[in-house]
Parts: structure tokens; C-alpha cells; sequence
């Protein structure tokens, strides 16, 4: 079983920085693409940015430069540093894995998928 844990949510006031984890725990051999996506009330789901294991990144429409992604393979964890945040960045941001490979009592599972359970990051004077 694969556990993503975030971090590094809270309030911030416009014009702010902040920077999320997520850190991936578990019998993991490798991860493919590590994410994040967020969610606002009442909208849907939606990306944020994508890493994958070669360090090609992607975003979120008009999310780069504002935000970057990065990830440390030698902990399994990904990091999303926010800047400038707006008030329409206020979001319950999960973190995402996909392309996963676990290795339990001798069996090997892989493209496995997984989500955290959100850290909520609020932009507000």
C-alpha cells in the first residue's frame, strides 16, 4: 500500500509564497509521474502540474511562472512552489502519483495510481 502525505497548506495573503510536499510511503520501486491538482468550491478537479521521472514538466493553463514543480526521486516526494498567489489559487491542492511500482510479498504491481488527501491553501487579506 502506497500513502501520500501533503503538506505546507495554510493561509496567505495575496501576493504570497508558498510551498508544498508530498511525500510517497510505502513498498514503492519507482514512480512514474508525480502531480498536483487542485480543486476549488464548486469546480471541478484540475491540474495543476505533472513532473515526470526524466524531469519533463507540464502545468495548468496560465499556472506557469507563478508555479513550479519539482521532485526528489530518492525520496519519492514532489514539492509545488507557489508564488504571486492570487485569491482564485484558494483550492484544496492533492497531490497525485501515477505509474507506480510496488513490490509486496514478492509480487511486483505497477501503473498504479494514488491520491493524497488534499491541504488546503487559502489566499485571502
Amino acid at each position: 500500500q502506497v500513502q501520500l502525505v501533503e503538506s505546507g497548506g495554510g493561509l496567505v495573503q495575496p501576493g504570497g509564497s508558498l510551498r508544498l510536499s508530498c511525500a510517497a510511503s510505502g513498498s514503492i520501486l519507482s514512480i512514474n509521474t508525480m502531480a498536483w491538482y487542485r480543486q476549488a468550491p464548486g469546480k471541478e478537479r484540475e491540474l495543476v502540474a505533472t513532473m515526470v521521472s526524466d524531469g519533463n514538466t507540464d502545468y495548468g493553463d496560465s499556472l506557469k511562472g507563478r508555479f513550479t514543480i519539482s521532485r526528489d526521486n530518492a525520496k519519492n516526494t514532489v514539492y509545488l512552489q507557489m508564488n504571486n498567489l492570487k485569491p482564485e489559487d484558494t483550492a484544496v491542492y492533492y497531490c497525485n502519483t501515477k505509474g507506480v511500482t510496488t513490490q509486496t510479498r514478492g509480487v511486483i504491481y505497477s501503473g498504479m495510481v494514488y491520491w493524497g488527501k488534499g491541504t488546503l491553501v487559502t489566499v485571502s487579506s
